[in-house]
């Protein structure tokens, strides 16, 4: 097994088309063709980290926060991220992250958040924009069943609940081929009138190349026209935050002390509490002050993420319960996500759970 074999069942969880783009994801440190001794998965990448590594013969190690994340200009030591950096390429340990990637899949940080507090009939808070694009192409009458059914196995068609989704329209096609043509139908320098149906099929954006080799592939013409253009659509399997439903309705004091003991947090930072019962909730693992309103807009009594300065709980606003767990207690999951999906995937190989706590900030 090779680094690239890990790499593709994480984005198979979490495609990078989907990270932000202010993110540094993916293979930041070693060589995606190097086989693999042993996989580590972190929350993050430090020196203990990567000796964890090394002490465990473990070659790849598998962060949610990219080490990397502005360009080094240089890599002295000087740092810790420098030193990270450095030990890592001496003892030839590979790293990878996979941060906003994992943000945005709906099995990812927040899903799991969701899962482990209960909350039910769940939807994206904020969908990411610009994820579903559409193919247009034509095809000999005779040959679009197959075109058809072979995007259709890749992954085309689906949108939302629904799948094998596309739209035809009968039509006559005409070409003429120079002399350096090669029809499959009709003859060089001779126009050639053709019965094709245009084929409009939408896909994910992390699909694109895959679609248009099968594309390819199976369309019988020497030359294919085709389109591809970006939809307006909402994709309601992408993107930032969740909202959903409590099993019951709690009170405002009842809920804090719920998800204190069901996220192990220290300490909870808070707005003023409602008088009126918290049960429509929206999560948002990490930093999510940009998605207070967004959460009042979704009709949330209260909204849990982390990193929520003084004026954002002025925010509030008496319409929700706002609730800072802190940036690592709404992250912490997210190692058994990732040691889970890859051990389902990878059945005969090592891959360990760090044991290290990365955790910056001490309470007292």
């Amino acid at each position: 097994m090779i680094v690239q074999d890990v790499i593709t069942h994480l984005e198979a969880l979490a495609p990078l088309a989907y990270a932000e783009e202010f993110d540094n994801v993916g293979l930041l440190v070693g060589d995606k063709n190097t086989e693999i001794t042993g996989v580590l998965v972190t929350l993050d990448t430090l020196e203990k980290v990567v000796d964890e590594a090394i002490k465990n013969h473990c070659n790849l190690i598998v962060s949610f926060h990219p080490i990397i994340f502005k360009g080094l200009k240089k890599i002295t030591g000087n740092s810790y991220v420098e030193r990270v950096v450095l030990k890592a390429i001496e003892n030839k340990i590979a790293i990878y992250a996979i941060h906003t990637a994992l943000d945005n899949a709906f099995d990812g940080v927040n899903g799991s958040l969701c899962d482990t507090l209960g909350i039910q009939n769940r939807t994206v808070l904020i969908p990411q924009a610009g994820t579903i694009k559409q193919l247009t192409t034509y095809v000999p009458t005779k040959d679009a069943e197959r075109v058809r059914n072979a995007l259709f196995e890749v992954g085309a068609g689906s949108i939302g609940n629904y799948d094998n989704c596309s739209f035809n329209l009968a039509g006559e096609g005409t070409y003429k081929g120079n002399e350096n043509s090669n029809p499959v139908v009709g003859e060089k320098h001779v126009l050639q009138k053709e019965t094709e149906i245009q084929v409009k099929i939408s896909f994910n954006k992390h699909l694109e190349n895959r679609i248009l080799k099968t594309l390819f592939q199976n369309h019988p013409y020497e030359e294919v026209a085709y389109e591809i253009i970006t939809l307006e659509n909402t994709n309601q399997y992408i993107g930032m935050g969740m909202v959903g439903y409590l099993e019951k309705p709690m009170e405002s004091t009842e809920f804090l002390t719920f998800i204190k003991n069901k996220l192990n947090c220290s300490i909870i930072r808070h707005s003023k509490l409602l008088d009126t019962p918290i049960h429509k909730v929206a999560v948002l693992g990490g930093s999510g002050s940009f998605a207070i309103e967004a959460a009042k807009l979704a009709g949330a009594e209260a909204f849990i993420t982390s990193d929520l300065k003084y004026h954002d709980f002025f925010r509030a606003e008496n319409e929700l319960l706002l609730s800072d767990i802190g940036h690592y207690e709404s992250e912490q999951h997210i190692k058994n996500i990732l040691v889970a999906h890859l051990k389902k995937k990878i059945t005969n190989f090592a891959i360990l759970l760090s044991k290290i706590n990365t955790n910056p900030v001490k309470y007292i």
